[in-house]
């Protein structure tokens, strides 16, 4: 850490033993290459799909989210900000899934995981989120998704506030730039979060 962070940022969070999995927005928009929302690279969904993997194994409860809005005025600011997301409206007012919304294939959840659906950017905006996983006495989130820069940060720093202890996987997060991804993780580091690898994950 450069001398910036070198003082007064040096906290370390240690994992409690009750811990949840939250992944984020793993949605074809962000790995289809017709998507404009497409990253680089998609390495992220197989760290992703370890790290869902390990947790089931251990028994941990799975959270997953995805974007969708009703029509445009749901979406709000955001939506006209981020005029990608359009690909993310309902295709009909009485519901259905876009193409680009659903979840990828080898991070898809199972029966029984929850999927919240969102309009913002946090999971925990606008969801039930903080109250199942208080509700299930999880003391410990383990974020994975996309992208880094955005709703995994947003997830992130909302987890903490929420006294959540949050883990982002740097194996399994991804950006559209590397540099992005680097300073994102870089600064979840010194502030909000434990950023760790796939092989520094304990179960």
């Amino acid at each position: 850490m450069s001398s910036g962070f070198s003082s007064g940022f040096d906290g370390t969070l240690t994992p409690g033993p009750r811990r949840a999995v939250i992944a984020v927005d793993l949605m074809r928009a962000y790995f289809d290459d017709a998507s404009p929302l497409c990253l680089p690279s998609s390495s992220c969904l197989d760290g992703a799909a370890a790290v869902l993997a390990a947790a089931r194994a251990a028994g941990y409860p799975v959270f997953h989210t995805v974007v969708r809005f009703d029509d445009a005025a749901h979406g709000g600011v955001f939506l006209r900000k981020v005029p990608a997301l359009q690909l993310l409206i309902r295709p009909a007012p009485d519901g259905g899934v876009p193409p680009l919304g659903e979840l990828m294939p080898d991070v898809a959840p199972l029966e029984g995981e929850t999927v919240l659906v969102k309009q913002s950017a946090s999971a925990f905006f606008g969801t039930d989120l903080a109250a199942l996983l208080h509700e299930a006495e999880v003391d410990t989130v383990i974020i994975i998704g996309v992208s880094t820069s955005g709703c995994v940060r947003a997830t992130a720093v909302d987890a903490i506030q929420h006294d959540f202890v949050p883990i982002v996987v740097r194996d399994a997060v991804g950006d559209r730039d590397d540099a992005v991804q680097r300073a994102t993780l870089y600064d979840l580091q010194a502030k909000y979060a434990e950023v760790v690898g796939l092989d520094e994950l304990t179960w």
